[in-house]
């Protein structure tokens, strides 16, 4: 089927593009061809970013160059931002999950690529203590109160006062933001946000007499809080117990989580945005649930808060089998929705909150609900998700690029598996192609002085994609961006070179899922070699597969599925969901 032959074509031509790629943007030693000096905290993530899905797509089939080269550019992008200052013990010595989230997950991929590499699996659980409070230098941790203890946190543990300097390569940024809080002694102007139907009062972060004024405010208010952002640290500690199966790294997850889920309580059912020293919402900031870092005030506003709590709310369910868990991020959703107000027929749900009450109304992006949705498969989410009316609009088209998460393109796959789009495998496989063309122009119409460009410069040229491939090979959606975990119906394993992803000539396609059952086809192109396919249930193995048409099996991760030449095969096989401790190992481990 031409879907398979596309998808033959997309692994093949990413095996090619990416090499050559890497090779435009680096030096013989991996770094790239870049400054000499880079101040401040931010900026790592940028350089991860630029690799971060190439452990992934070897993981669905790639290249074992692929494979290589992603450790060797993690290894030389850690070497050049310890350079630059960012980077202390191989982890951000402090800044954001915000940022540490989008860095994380290229390292959490190495686990679906080789779990026994070292000396990745001693980084991962030295990574965890950072957050589990077993590290002496990096105290990030308040057992007592169940918290971390700063919304900027890292190997050099909490960040409770921001210098002058942390900032120096943000600012520019943050001065396009609305002042951080209302009473500052800064000048401001008011601008209208587009989109939002508010005005906010800007500060100039540039000017240093006003950058002085908000970072001693900063200082004193935000940076000894606790805040909801620092739950997507849950999937670093996730990532040490699917390695490990050490239970301790489970507790840690439900109890930070549920920790949050008893200040939500406390808060009236609205998610606070900040939480002091004492485990007190609003300690730092004269009572008030709003004002935190990256929280309700913020341009993102409910963004940043809702997404960490799915992300939690998704380990959890992962570690534990229970998805009760998922009721936290619900909650949310639905009392923005509640509080939202039809404008023109439209939903529009407030984002922001500050001293002037609710704000920034505009309409619900359904990603979170999606995410929801898809981890629960429950009709209730089914129906929250479809009662938004974003999900009516060109969400469900599919789109040329994709995006910085490479993740737009939930809407129309959503659709597929209804078969409201069947043409949906070959569109998302045809636009993913193009955009390895497109990128692939980019690179060598690229005259850009390395010395100047701007540190999203190679991610923006990255041409590696893996959206398509996990919707239809895998059965599920791209990670939530900021630190999200793989959560995926199937995994493949090649059978014969005991390695992961598709192997040579086969392709995969999803067509069904629900709660209690998968359907896929598997076909090998190769008109004279035979292959053979390991097919897990789960992206850790956590699923059990409990029949294979019709016929009962022993309740199993892994199913194998012998091909012959030029052949295809479609299995509907019962699925029982999250019965098992998920875990990195494969099955001939």
């Amino acid at each position: 089927p031409d879907w398979a032959l596309r998808e033959r074509q997309l692994i093949d031509v990413m095996n090619q593009a990416a090499p050559v790629y890497a090779r435009r943007y680096t030096r013989a030693d991996g770094s790239f061809i870049w400054r000499d000096r880079w101040p401040g905290m931010d900026g790592s993530d940028d350089g991860y970013e630029s690799y971060h899905n190439w452990p992934l797509f070897y993981a669905i089939g790639g290249s074992d160059q692929i494979h290589d080269l992603s450790r060797f550019y993690w290894n030389a992008v850690t070497k050049q931002f310890t350079s630059y200052g960012q980077v202390y013990r191989e982890f951000d010595a402090y800044y954001d999950w915000m940022h540490h989230g989008e860095s994380s997950i290229y390292f959490y991929y190495f686990g679906l690529a080789d779990p026994l590499s070292e000396p990745d699996r001693s980084r991962a659980l030295r990574f965890a203590s950072f957050y589990t409070g077993d590290d002496a230098e990096a105290q990030n941790w308040d057992a007592q109160q169940k918290m971390i203890r700063s919304p900027i946190t890292g190997s050099r543990g909490p960040r409770f006062e921001n210098s002058f300097e942390d900032w120096e390569t943000h600012r520019a940024v943050l001065a396009g933001y609305p002042a951080p809080f209302d009473d500052l002694d800064v000048p401001t102007r008011a601008v209208v946000r587009p989109g939002a139907d508010e005005t906010v009062k800007i500060a100039d972060w540039n000017d240093d007499r006003v950058y002085r004024v908000i970072l001693e405010a900063l200082n004193r208010r935000q940076m000894r809080c606790d805040v909801p952002l620092n739950l997507a640290a849950t999937s670093l500690v996730t990532h040490a117990f699917i390695l490990t199966g050490d239970p301790r790294y489970r507790a840690w997850v439900v109890d930070y989580l549920e920790a949050w889920a008893d200040r939500i309580k406390r808060n009236d059912g609205i998610c606070p945005d900040n939480v002091g020293p004492s485990g007190e919402i609003g300690e730092t900031m004269d009572g008030k649930w709003w004002g935190g870092y990256y929280g309700w005030r913020w341009p993102h506003g409910f963004p940043t808060i809702i997404e960490p709590l799915t992300i939690a709310a998704m380990n959890a369910s992962l570690l534990n089998g229970d998805l009760s868990y998922l009721d936290i991020p619900r909650g949310q959703l639905d009392r923005m929705i509640d509080l939202g107000k039809l404008v023109d027929g439209r939903l529009l749900v407030p984002h922001r909150h500050t001293d002037e009450g609710w704000s920034s109304y505009r309409p619900l992006k359904p990603h979170h609900a999606a995410q929801i949705w898809y981890l629960s498969q429950d009709d209730r989410d089914r129906t929250r998700l479809e009662s938004l009316p974003e999900v009516r609009t060109d969400w469900l088209e599919v789109h040329p690029g994709r995006g910085k998460g490479d993740d737009i393109h939930f809407g129309p796959w959503y659709c597929y598996l209804d078969g409201r789009k069947p043409d949906y495998p070959e569109r998302i496989l045809e636009a993913q192609y193009a955009e390895v063309l497109r990128r692939m122009d980019l690179i060598r119409d690229d005259h850009a002085d390395p010395e100047t460009v701007d540190v999203h410069h190679w991610q923006n040229h990255n041409p590696v994609h893996t959206e398509g491939l996990l919707q239809l090979a895998h059965g599920g959606p791209q990670i939530v961006y900021h630190g999200g975990l793989l959560h995926v119906a199937l995994r493949h394993f090649d059978a014969d070179l005991k390695r992961p992803g598709l192997p040579e000539d086969v392709g995969a396609l999803v067509t069904s899922l629900d709660r209690r059952s998968v359907e896929f086809t598997l076909v090998n192109t190769s008109p004279v070699h035979r292959r053979s396919v390991i097919v897990q249930a789960g992206a850790f193995a956590e699923h059990a597969f409990t029949s294979v048409d019709g016929r009962d099996t022993d309740k199993t991760p892994w199913l194998r599925v012998d091909l012959p030449p030029g052949r295809s095969i479609a299995v509907r096989a019962g699925m029982k969901r999250y019965c098992n401790a998920p875990s990195y190992r494969r099955p001939w481990d």
